[in-house]
């Protein structure tokens, strides 16, 4: 049976095939789905450092696209046209932007910030307005390197100053004495030590022999008839105020000895009296005494 293909039709089929699945794997490695329905559009830009093409496109940290192209207009500065496939119910308001972000591994991404306050879509192949955000090397080169390269000559001078104050002799003669200090203080703590292990048992079994002894106290306390005790001294006072009383009235003898002044006086006169008549009997006993011999 003849063959329907000749030898040349079926090599320029099998070129054909092989081209074909050569670009659908090309595309397929690039993250572009042909069979997939997508949106294209066109985001104007003056710098895509970092953005190559299949390069991720998000919104909100979703992947939503791919980069299919990138076009530098030569007849224009600052001008370059970067083409976005879109998944096709991605829909994109007007008034929205996008920011080509460079992530720190190197490698640019395109983040979509849409206008939510409106409700009108752009259509597909519309262009879009492109913006580059400063990535953190170009921060770290614009705003943290001119500060650190003011601080360099104070670092150098408190640099000089550290050097200086470690050199003093001050600083080693501080040392010495802290470290003396430090000794000190161990010898301290552990005579301290030896104190609580000797000296405080003994304390506290003292303190405890003085808490049983007024503990005793305070039981015998308890036992006492305080009120009766009471009721005795008081009585006694009583007796006693009576007593004073009839000592500083006269309607008594001992009343009248200590509060008639009369009796005072002549029991002094009477004192003196007696005090005269035994002095004239020393010194003339004649008068008194006689004597008769037979």
């Amino acid at each position: 049976m003849k063959s329907i293909f000749t030898k040349e039709a079926k090599i320029g089929l099998v070129s054909v095939i092989s081209l074909a699945l050569l670009y659908l794997g090309i595309n397929y490695l690039k993250g572009i789905n042909l069979f997939q329905p997508s949106n294209h559009y066109m985001v104007a830009c003056t710098n895509v450092k970092g953005v190559t093409i299949s390069s991720p496109v998000f919104v909100e940290g979703f992947k939503v696209g791919l980069v299919r192209d990138i076009i530098y207009d030569y007849n224009a500065t600052d001008k370059i046209t970067v083409e976005i496939s879109l998944e096709d119910n991605m829909k994109i308001n007007k008034g929205s932007y996008i920011t080509i972000v460079n992530s720190f591994l190197g490698g640019g991404e395109l983040h979509i910030h849409l206008n939510k306050y409106v409700s009108d879509y752009l259509k597909p192949g519309a262009t879009i307005e492109g913006r580059m955000e400063s990535d953190m090397m170009q921060s770290v080169q614009e705003k943290i390197l001119p500060q650190v390269e003011l601080l360099l000559p104070k670092i150098d001078s408190i640099l000089g100053g550290l050097q200086t104050l470690v050199n003093h002799p001050a600083l080693a003669q501080s040392l010495d004495n802290i470290e003396k200090t430090t000794q000190s203080l161990a010898a301290s703590s552990r005579q301290l030590n030896q104190m609580l292990s000797k000296d405080v048992p003994g304390i506290m079994t003292d303190l405890k022999v003085i808490t049983g002894n007024f503990s005793d106290v305070s039981s015998g306390l308890k036992k006492l008839d305080l009120a009766t005790t009471v009721n005795t001294v008081n009585a006694t006072l009583d007796n006693m105020e009576k007593i004073t009383l009839k000592l500083n009235s006269k309607d008594n003898s001992m009343g009248l000895l200590l509060n008639d002044r009369a009796l005072y006086d002549n029991l002094n006169s009477t004192t003196e009296n007696a005090s005269k008549l035994l002095l004239d009997l020393r010194q003339n006993p004649k008068r008194y005494v006689h004597f008769s011999v037979f």
